[in-house]
């Protein structure tokens, strides 16, 4: 058998076989662009907490998380007097049940009460609907003792996720996460607190702290003294954060939302 070609036909199958391989091309290449597309979408998506905010303002909150004992609760609250300044304390409800009175006498003495989930669980693992439940039974205990609305929350153990974050933002909550830790819970004094914080304080940071520790309330004084000799007004985190027209970058930075031109 012989196959007989002339130009016309060989032309033709050449750009047949251009055809064909340019399409193969074209489709590797832009499948791969969308699944780039798609990676780099799911990861910018990513919801995180306000960390810290971005203000030209020499402002900082104090944060005392309260989820053990309630043993040095009045002499955080005389420092705090004597300094002429208001904290949030982040409260869980557990520990709420357990000392309602220290609950009144903190919102009474005008500090700023917040919701730190009812049973201090590890969120990640919860369910949307259980992370709703763990938030709201706190803010009714709250409201309960205080009548106070409450609109922060904090995630126990700093842990957070998508679901955690979206269960609190759904029910009108801004997640406050913090970007100073004093590690006070690990026993450090004063001086190795200070250190930790001068490193890394500006305008906008959040300190975290507990009570119920060895040298937080006995720490507490030298703290402020040394925060207020730097030039920054302590204020309480709905006095620090934008509640609205704002943005939150990747990094939990909150600043506020740029206008379009």
């Amino acid at each position: 058998m012989f196959f007989i070609f002339n130009k016309q036909k060989i032309y033709s199958y050449l750009v047949a076989a251009s055809t064909v391989i340019i399409l193969f091309i074209l489709s590797f290449y832009f499948t791969n662009i969308d699944t780039e597309a798609i990676e780099t979408a799911s990861e910018t998506s990513k919801l995180v907490p306000i960390y810290n905010v971005d203000t030209e303002q020499k402002r900082i909150s104090i944060t005392i998380n309260c989820a053990w004992n309630a043993n040095d609760i009045d002499k955080i609250l005389e420092t705090l007097e004597k300094c002429n300044v208001k904290a949030t304390f982040f409260m869980v409800g557990d520990w709420i049940d357990k000392y309602p009175e220290y609950v009144k006498k903190i919102a009474e003495k005008g500090h700023e009460i917040a919701n730190h989930s009812d049973k201090h669980l590890h969120v990640n693992t919860l369910s949307y609907e259980q992370n709703v439940e763990e938030i709201l039974n706190c803010t009714k205990k709250i409201k309960e003792l205080t009548g106070k609305e409450v609109k922060l929350y904090r995630c126990p153990y700093g842990e957070y996720n998508d679901t955690v974050i979206k269960a609190a933002t759904d029910n009108g909550y801004k997640v406050i996460q913090w970007s100073i830790d004093t590690l006070d819970y690990q026993g450090l004094d004063a001086s190795q607190m200070w250190d930790r914080i001068n490193k890394d304080l500006e305008n906008g940071s959040i300190i975290l702290m507990h009570n119920g520790t060895d040298n937080t309330a006995n720490s507490l004084e030298t703290i402020i003294k040394n925060i207020q000799e730097k030039g920054y007004n302590i204020v309480k985190i709905s006095d620090l954060i934008y509640s609205e027209n704002y943005q939150i970058d990747q990094n939990g930075t909150q600043s506020m939302q740029k206008q379009s031109e």
